[in-house]
């Protein structure tokens, strides 16, 4: 199986399989937004919007906790098998949670799977780049979000499955699945490394003393390029900014359909979750090879597209939040599903003109914890609005963030490259080390 590595295909096999575990990622979490009706029926605590919203947010505020530690981890180790264990621990706790009768024992694995869930991007997205340094990067980036896109959408029809089966079936089903799954990964995953890296000084067999020390100090000096960086504070910036109509579409959107258009649960979360979803894919699927030819020509191509979709989502919020009719909430979700496509293609590929791979996985678990933490405020604001009728308002006011977003994204970043080198930043990580 070795030589299955060597094939000039690989590369696109590799997004193939990550793209089956972005969808279970991005499933097994949507599952529970469309499902609290049927789990409330026997655990009462989740008939309030309020605890509800505490369920979803302990999720997030986890996960945010624990992705800069996961995007560390990601930078240093085998991430083949971060990826494996991230994805049966998360499918054996969907697996528990059709076991769960309290509210506690939701929380709590919820929160477990914040952990688990939080290994995976960070690792997922930093291999993908490592196997295209060249110009299809926003291409192969893009066609693995769209897993996580129909991961959402499959996720939205949790509440029928439920329905049709039970919601503890509905979990049990997709978690074994996940099992099954992430040993066929164990076959056919490898990994790829364009850097020396803290797996490397272990391979080294270094004295265990001279390996902490190493690696302590190189942590010390990924954040000291990422931090001292102004360029990655934009990219922070609006990832954040982002992140939070990201987040309340997923969490809050089904329910906020349901209110403001008088329908059930049963259609609303397919309404919610496949508009964006089909939009989010036909974004990415135009926005990765868009941004890729436009930045043969200007290496802000890929900025300039990042920013067309951030802008795209803008009038998409407004509808949200004032919208009143069906044709309202779906043409508020294709705009915002196509604009966040063109966002979301072009993260990592961005980031990439910036940070060297060494340090990407990092890079991208601070930007996930601020997303998440942001993310999860949100989460919880937004449940406090819902039980004051006022959601809709909620939405409308995220749109001022992804102004002052895409002003930010357009002036102040100015790649010099496509793909920073780790030859690029030796001499300043000579620095900061001497310093």
């Amino acid at each position: 199986m070795k030589s299955l590595k060597a094939k000039k295909w690989y590369p696109w096999l590799v997004v193939g399989l990550l793209w089956v575990v972005a969808l279970l990622n991005y499933m097994d979490r949507q599952m529970l937004s469309t499902m609290r009706a049927s789990m409330a029926a026997d655990i009462t605590d989740l008939e309030s919007t309020i605890m509800f919203g505490k369920v979803m947010a302990a999720f997030m505020w986890i996960y945010g906790f624990c992705s800069p530690v996961s995007g560390i981890v990601a930078d240093r180790v085998n991430r083949k098998w971060l990826i494996v264990i991230s994805l049966l621990v998360w499918s054996t706790v969907t697996l528990l949670l059709g076991y769960a009768t309290t509210f506690n024992e939701v929380y709590a694995l919820r929160a477990i799977m914040g952990v688990s869930e939080a290994l995976y991007i960070p690792a997922a997205l930093s291999l993908i780049a490592d196997y295209f340094t060249g110009k299809q990067l926003s291409l192969a980036i893009g066609i693995h979000m769209t897993g996580l896109y129909m991961g959402q959408a499959v996720g939205g029809f949790g509440a029928f499955v439920a329905e049709q089966l039970s919601w503890q079936a509905t979990f049990h089903w997709f978690g074994i699945i996940g099992i099954i799954y992430g040993f066929i990964l164990v076959v056919f995953l490898y990994e790829k490394r364009t850097s020396e890296s803290a797996e490397q000084l272990v391979e080294a067999k270094l004295p265990l003393g001279q390996t902490i020390a190493a690696g302590i100090r190189s942590i010390r000096m990924s954040f000291g390029m990422l931090l001292g960086n102004i360029a990655f504070w934009t990219i922070l910036f609006f990832f954040a900014s982002c992140s939070i109509p990201g987040w309340s579409t997923k969490n809050w959107l089904p329910e906020l359909f349901a209110s403001s258009l008088n329908i059930s649960m049963v259609a609303a979360g397919p309404i919610a979750t496949i508009t964006i979803a089909v939009s989010s894919f036909i974004g990415v699927m135009i926005g990765g090879p868009m941004a890729d030819n436009w930045s043969k020509k200007n290496l802000k191509g890929r900025i300039y597209t990042s920013a067309i979709g951030l802008t795209l989502m803008i009038p998409a919020l407004v509808m949200m939040g004032f919208g009143a009719s069906i044709f309202a909430a779906v043409g508020a979700g294709v705009l915002f599903g196509f604009g966040y496509g063109l966002f979301d293609a072009n993260n990592m590929p961005i980031l990439c003109q910036f940070v060297s791979s060494r340090n990407r996985g990092t890079a991208y678990g601070l930007m996930n914890m601020c997303g998440l933490f942001i993310g999860a405020f949100t989460t919880d604001f937004l449940g406090s609005l819902a039980a004051e009728g006022n959601m809709g308002l909620g939405f409308a006011m995220m749109a001022a963030a992804l102004v002052i977003a895409v002003l930010l994204q357009l002036t102040v970043l100015r790649p010099t490259t496509l793909n920073k080198t780790d030859e690029d930043v030796e001499s300043t990580e000579l620095e900061l080390a001497n310093a």
